[in-house]
């Protein structure tokens, strides 16, 4: 049994999903010691927090897994595959052919083996999973254009000043998504691009690409003042921009005009900073931009969705063979020990037997067993893709030992 528990942006706004995050913890934690489970994914973005779960021992029927939070979604089998097919494809993301949830993806797999808690069904999904993600970008134009959450916080920002041509920008943070956020600023003929880091090197390092300046992140309160524009998308568990701290940074002359958008999850800045005057916008105020490029892209999406549902089909189709090795093994092995040990009685009774004839007989054996199975597993490998439980289960009873 395949589960997935998610909270994500498409039920919860950004407040509410890192309460929530905490609740679907403890129901992974719950389900983990009660079930036993030790097989599991953990994907968490700016956009949602999900456990992928094997449970060999869960039965749908006898144990309905509820929360009292009603921001968990909890999803099964077909249906939890389907939506991380989607996922890895960009289809649920806010910003629709964003290619960081693919990477995401890959990051969190490549995690969890690792840390050997992904075994051969888990590696069987995620893999296809993947691969289904980039089929899609390969074979539709899902992810024509350079978008991302990082470039619509900028197209976001242009929508309350206008053009940021000749603008002050403060990026903070220079990990993923505040290089994505950088590279769709070089584009606006910024009058200056500041890009702070707790790490300088890497702050040095992305500033140079964008002819920008390099400053700490504790070091902002020049740059704060300069900006129109200010970016935040670090990695901090905690808020690195408060009221308390603002008001420190602000100059008596400053007329406040300056726009900050929060793209990190957990938030960087806290709500209050809102009360000084400053326009304080997060990922919840993106919906509108997401909105639109959602539309742009809906004979995109259609494509998708069949190259989605037609890889789906064919990972079924490999489950359900899968099912059947150990049986098509076990006869296999069943039928070789009985053409030796038949082909050994068959020799002691022929006198005078040379090498050559020996030879002889076992090539002709083996072929009589090989066309005999290949019939057998053909039709058992058919009876599979079709999902046909009770003629699989006829064979199993027929060639049990």
């Amino acid at each position: 049994m395949i589960i997935n528990i998610r909270v994500d942006y498409t039920v919860a706004d950004i407040q509410t999903m890192e309460e929530v995050s905490n609740n679907l913890k403890d129901l992974f934690y719950e389900l983990k010691n009660k079930f036993d489970i030790e097989e599991y994914i953990e994907i968490n973005t700016c956009n949602r927090y999900e456990y992928y779960i094997n449970c060999e021992n869960y039965n749908h029927e006898d144990n309905i897994i509820t929360s009292e939070n009603k921001n968990i979604i909890i999803e099964y089998d077909d249906d939890a595959i389907l939506h991380l097919f989607k996922m890895t494809s960009s289809l649920e993301s806010m910003i629709i052919g964003e290619d960081q949830i693919l990477g995401q993806t890959k990051d969190a797999f490549q995690k969890a083996k690792k840390e050997n808690h992904v075994s051969k069904t888990l590696d069987t999904i995620f893999t296809k999973a993947i691969h289904v993600g980039q089929v899609v970008r390969n074979k539709t134009k899902i992810n024509q254009g350079s978008i991302s959450i990082g470039s619509a916080a900028v197209d976001l920002a242009e929508e309350y000043l206008g053009s940021l041509k000749e603008k002050c920008v403060l990026v903070l943070g220079a990990g993923k998504m505040g290089t994505l956020v950088a590279k769709a600023l070089a584009e606006k003929n910024l009058k200056a691009i500041f890009v702070a880091n707790r790490t300088y090197y890497k702050a040095v390092r992305l500033a140079k690409e964008l002819d920008g300046e390099a400053i700490l992140i504790d070091d902002i309160e020049e740059q704060f003042n300069k900006a129109d524009v200010i970016i935040t998308a670090t990695g901090s568990p905690h808020p690195i921009l408060t009221k308390e701290r603002v008001e420190k940074y602000l100059d008596k002359d400053n007329n406040h005009k300056t726009v900050i958008i929060d793209i990190a999850n957990p938030r960087d800045v806290t709500d209050d900073v809102a009360e000084l005057g400053l326009k304080l916008l997060n990922i919840d105020d993106l919906r509108g931009i997401a909105d639109k490029t959602k539309k742009l892209r809906e004979n995109e999406v259609k494509e998708a969705m069949n190259i989605i549902n037609e890889e789906f089909n064919l990972l079924k189709e490999s489950f359900n063979l899968m099912e059947v090795n150990e049986l098509l093994g076990n006869l296999r092995t069943s039928m070789e020990e009985i053409r030796q040990h038949e082909m050994q009685k068959g020799i002691i009774k022929i006198e005078d037997i040379d090498g050559k004839g020996i030879k002889t007989i076992d090539n002709m054996t083996k072929s009589i067993v090989n066309k005999i199975f290949f019939d057998i597993s053909s039709n058992i490998k058919k009876a599979a893709i079709e999902n046909d439980k009770e003629l699989i289960k006829l064979c199993e009873n027929i060639f049990k030992k």
